[in-house]
């Protein structure tokens, strides 16, 4: 595997999880009554469809062919935060812990791709970037959990 299969495979590792975080978010709109958090939501849907245009963009520039849909653990993921929703008292709280978590281990997989040192100069700011908007939406989403405790 050459080094542009190699770039693109890391990425097209993100790209799915960003359909997964957008469509998780887009799912949670639909589970939430707060206006504020129904906002929130889209907002995160939103930033993670951008990103996932962005890594796009990346991979195809790679001369690879990005993926086209999120994986089988984001939807089960979904699932999980629609099932637990239905049976919890506090839904709203339910979802935005969930979404914490997915947040954070989104994180962590942007974490683990820039400790690797050989992205070329523009994937990684902009891995960096991606990284930073998510720290501030876990930042974001952990002061609204606490809002809505």
């Amino acid at each position: 595997m050459n080094y542009s299969e190699k770039i693109s495979n890391k990425l097209n590792e993100l790209l799915v999880k960003n359909y997964d975080a957008e469509k998780g978010y887009l799912n949670a709109i639909d589970n939430v009554d707060n206006k504020e958090l129904k906002m929130f939501f889209k907002r995160r849907a939103s930033e993670r469809s951008q990103f996932a245009k962005e890594l796009r963009t990346e991979i195809l520039q790679y001369g690879q062919i990005p993926e086209d849909s999120g994986s089988f653990k984001g939807t089960m993921h979904r699932n999980w935060m629609s099932l637990k929703s239905t049976f919890t008292s506090n839904n709203e709280e339910a979802i935005l812990e969930e979404a914490i978590k997915g947040e954070e281990a989104s994180l962590e997989e942007y974490d683990a791709l820039l400790k690797e040192n050989n992205l070329p100069p523009t994937i990684d700011s902009l891995i960096a970037k991606h990284r930073n908007a998510i720290q501030a939406a876990i930042n974001t989403e952990k002061v609204h959990e606490e809002l809505i405790s």
